[in-house]
This record gives C-alpha cells, structure tokens and sequence, in this order.
C-alpha cells in the first residue's frame, strides 16, 4: 500500500476522534509532570519550527507528548513503533482534531509499517524520536547508500531521491531520541562502529525511565495484556520470566505478587545471582522449557525461546513476548514442526500443535502489553515522556556542542522530573543541613 506523496496522514478512520479525545484527556490526568512542562511550552515555544518525526507507540500517553511537542512549536509527524500497538481511536483524534501528521493502523501489514515510517521521514525531519531505532536505522541505510537493507516501501522511495537529496535527509537531522532498551543497544553498536550521523539522547537510560517505567509499567502492563488476552489464573502456575534487566524484574515481582511460582532465566550471571538473592528460582530455559505454564520474554535478544524449548513445553503452555521486537519466540521453527497449520483460539491467542501437545502464542509473539492491553499506565509515562520532551528541547539548544555518540539525559533533566512528580504526587523530602553537606563534601571530619 503506497500513501500518496505529500499525504498528511493516514489511520483506519477518523470517526472515533471523540472517543480518543476522551481517552487522551483521561490519560493527561494522571501525567501532571508533562502537564506542567506543556504549560511552559506553550509560553515559551521552545521548538518553533522545529519538524520532528516520531516512531512511538500511539497510545493515549503518546499523544499527550505529542500534543505537548505541538504546543512548543513543533511540527509533529507520528508513526508506529509497532503494528500491533496503535490505538485507532487516539490516531483519529490527533489527525481530526489536532491536525498532527499520524501514519499508523493497528494491525497493519509488514508494507504499511514501513510505508508510514517512509511517509514520516519524507516530511525531512529535524529531530527524530524513536521506540526501537526504526527512523535512525532507515535515515543511516540511507545515508550509507545501503538500500538493498531497507524494506521495499522505504527503499523504493530512497531509491528514487538523488544521491544529494538522501545525503540532505540525513545532513538535516540535528539529534534524535531513543525511548527503549533494543534501541540504545542497536545505537551503541553504530556509534562503536563510527557510522552514528548525529548525537542520540538515550531517554531510556534515565533514571526517571528505566526504573519506573521498565519496572513498574512493563510489569504492570505485561501482566494486564497476558490476563486480557487469555483470563488464565496467575495464582498456583509456574511462570518462566526470559531476562532479568528492570523490565524483567517487574514482571517477576507483579507474577509473584499475583501468587504465581516464579522461575527467572538469564545469561548474565550477576543478574541471575540477583534473582535467586530476590527469592526467585533460576535456571536454564532447556529446564525451565519443562516446567512452565506461562512463558514471557523480556531480553531484547533473538530466538530466546527456540524449537527444543518448545518440543519440552506442557500440554496448554502459554508463550509470550515483552521485549520490543517479535524475534525474542522463533516463531519459525514452531510452525515447521507444529503439527498443520494454527488456529486463531481467542483474539491475539493462537494455538500449534506439536507431537500432540497445545501451544498458545500471544499477540504473534509482538508485544503483548501493547497489543492486548493499553501499554503503561499513564502515570509511569509521565516521567518517560517528560524525558523525551525535554530532550527533544536540549537537542534544540544543544545539539551543535554534542558529539556524534549516544548520550545520556542531563542529569539535571532526570533530578528536575523526579522532583516534579513528587510534588504531584503530594511528597516531601528533606534537606541536606549545611552541617551535613560539609561533612559530605570533606575528607577532614572523620567519626
């Protein structure tokens, strides 16, 4: 499906707009940390002008940051990060009554994805925002003339821009923001391998990120699409949680919160020794694979559950995925040896057959929290979005000083959220005394 050059928008139908204002409104609610930072952005306009294009989950959060990147003078273009993950009603409301530049569908094709990350790169954007590197990944194949490594849709438009023209795409971009783990690690690998074209602000590796929003979104939300998708009881069953990073560790506790017996596997052995310190079971997936009723993946790694693991799986073991991409389940080698095709059991539940034993594989093995469920409560977005926004203001100011590697938030930035999220949450802290500051500050006053 190819969207007409100059197009701006493309979503499945723009009557729900109401429905998604509703949801968006509700959502705001409970972000009074970007609240706040969109108040000052429409006094101040910190991104007049600036074009910045987004490859994020468009969920009700995210059009919170949107709206709040419009009202800092920015000129939005928003894409999928997923195909599973859009929200239609949501996408209607920002093109219909926003007038924001949204190329998404739930459920879309291979081809449309990458035809609406195509549609948001031809608007020429300054600043790029991504949930898994898609845009940065497309705008560096570019970049370095790798077309035939771009999917159809991206590479034939590429295909037809002169070599200028694609060295001017790219020359254009002043710095881009990542949200998720998969992606500072796929930009760390470019910036190891010296072909980074611009500075990235790793938004995910901000304290006020990764420790709330992976720990408790994910694990709340992983939870959520799992229940919502199968209604099985936590409570007794032996969950098998793939990697103990945050994301990890929240699922494990909100399983084992839920009366769930709960085994971690990893290959990190300082992370594995943590598991087994916080009361978890550890141990290989090859033994896990024999023992677990519900399977989640949270590594952002490939093939984490493969043929041999699914061959020692129970009758009615359940398999998910909670990383970002839908490679974590070799998906692959389960229908080569599953016996005839899968059915479609319940929606975003679909059952293989192999040597007479059921396996049930959620949301095609995408993000179940996203798909079967509504994402991160909103109230934990907060603190990544408002993360994302002020960095996209600190490129604005700052971009021509960074160097082309992957860096942190400031500091500042991160302590600044914390604290405006206490202040609305009705949280005091103390202070340190100019007695304590000395004494922390001096190596004469000893005991």
């Amino acid at each position: 499906m190819a969207i007409q050059m100059g197009a701006s928008y493309d979503i499945r139908d723009p009557a729900p707009a109401d429905k998604g204002r509703l949801r968006t409104e509700w959502a705001e609610r409970q972000m009074p940390v970007l609240r706040q930072i969109r108040e000052r952005f429409a006094r101040e306009r910190p991104l007049a002008g600036r074009r910045i294009a987004a490859c994020l989950h468009v969920t009700t959060e995210t059009a919170n940051l949107a709206l709040t990147l419009k009202a800092g003078g920015a000129d939005v273009a928003l894409c999928a990060s997923n195909p599973l993950s859009t929200q239609d009603d949501v996408a209607a409301f920002l093109v219909r009554e926003q007038g924001i530049a949204v190329f998404a569908i739930k459920g879309e094709d291979h081809d449309t994805y990458y035809e609406h990350i195509r549609a948001a790169l031809a608007r020429q954007p300054e600043i790029t925002m991504d949930d898994g590197a898609d845009l940065v990944g497309a705008l560096h194949m570019i970049a370095l003339n790798r077309l035939d490594d771009l999917a159809g849709p991206v590479r034939r438009w590429a295909a037809g821009l002169s070599a200028d023209d694609r060295q001017k795409l790219v020359r254009g971009v002043i710095g881009s923001t990542e949200e998720t783990t998969t992606g500072v690690i796929r930009l760390k690998a470019m910036a190891r391998d010296d072909v980074l074209q611009f500075p990235v602000i790793a938004v995910n590796d901000s304290y006020t990120k990764h420790l709330f929003d992976n720990r408790y979104g994910t694990g709340q939300s992983t939870v959520d699409g799992i229940l919502r998708a199968t209604n099985v009881l936590l409570a007794g069953s032996v969950v098998v949680v793939a990697g103990y990073g945050w994301c990890g560790r929240g699922v494990a506790n909100r399983m084992r919160g839920a009366g769930a017996s709960v085994i971690v596997t990893e290959v990190d052995s300082i992370k594995a020794l943590e598991a087994a310190m916080d009361g978890f079971r550890v141990m290989s997936m090859d033994r896990a694979a024999a023992e677990g009723d519900i399977f989640v993946t949270l590594t952002g790694d490939i093939h984490v559950i493969r043929e041999e693991h699914f061959r020692r799986m129970k009758d009615g073991a359940i398999v998910a995925n909670s990383g970002h991409f839908n490679v974590e389940l070799d998906l692959g080698a389960l229908a080569r040896v599953a016996d005839g095709e899968a059915r479609t059991i319940r929606e975003f539940v679909q059952e293989f057959r192999v040597g007479g034993k059921r396996i049930f594989v959620l949301a095609e093995g995408r993000l179940i929290n996203l798909a079967a469920a509504e994402g991160h409560p909103a109230a934990v977005m907060d603190m990544s979005f408002a993360n994302q926004a002020l960095a996209a203001e600190y490129l604005t100011r700052h971009a021509q000083d960074l160097a082309r590697q992957v860096h942190r938030v400031p500091e500042s930035v991160d302590r600044e959220i914390a604290r405006l999220k206490l202040t609305a949450m009705g949280i005091e802290t103390d202070r340190l005394t100019t007695e304590q500051e000395r004494y922390l500050t001096s190596w004469e006053m000893g005991t």
